[in-house]
């Protein structure tokens, strides 16, 4: 199987239409700034500086990432599991990142990038409680683009279809994967990672 170099893409692709490349703006405006403020969940991105990229979901109630101007959101860093690689790329690597923000029930996704610094300034944690507790950090987006992304790739998926959710039954618990991954921990049952779940959020 033969790599496409960077000329090849060119015989494959069109160029991107005058709208395509207008959409990209260089901050949030107010159908941006609705967006996110609607949005519980989104995809976090950053690159080490070694050149490894990270992906990474962060959710919470709709507006958990707020919203500082147009060019500036803070996102609280809730309980996960301390690998830290969002937060390592950040302050050891270049700081770029790219955020895709999502809303149950509508197919378009909008994509913000910009520049991350890490934070942990008691009163900025202090306004940011959520689930009854402080975030550890916050991460400070400094934006530079802002656009959405057209719906078929969540059309295609049917992400949002109540025919396509698939029963939690059908697949093991997190526990049980990782248990049989590498031996460690307790194959907990899906209901038992739940009830943990909650008390960590």
């Amino acid at each position: 199987m033969a790599d496409l170099a960077a000329g090849d893409l060119a015989t494959i692709y069109p160029k991107p239409t005058s709208r395509v490349l207008a959409k990209a703006r260089p901050a949030l405006d107010a159908h941006s700034t609705r967006f996110i403020a609607m949005s519980p969940f989104c995809v976090l991105a950053t690159s080490g500086s070694d050149g490894s990229v990270d992906a990474s979901p962060r959710g919470g109630t709709p507006g958990f990432i707020h919203i500082e101007g147009p060019n500036a959101l803070l996102m609280p860093d809730r309980s996960g599991n301390n690998r830290i690689d969002s937060f390592r790329n950040i302050v050891e690597g270049s700081g770029f990142l790219q955020l895709i923000f999502f809303i149950p029930g509508i197919d378009e996704t909008l994509r913000v990038g910009g520049r991350g610094t890490v934070t942990a300034e008691p009163e900025l944690l202090a306004r940011m409680e959520e689930f009854g507790k402080p975030p550890r950090a916050v991460l400070r987006i400094d934006v530079h683009e802002a656009y959405f992304h057209c719906g078929k790739a969540l059309m295609r998926s049917r992400l949002w279809s109540p025919e396509t959710r698939v029963a939690r039954s059908s697949f093991p618990s997190i526990a049980e994967i990782i248990h049989e991954q590498t031996s460690l921990g307790e194959p907990e049952p899906q209901a038992a990672v739940v009830a943990r779940y909650e008390t960590q959020l």
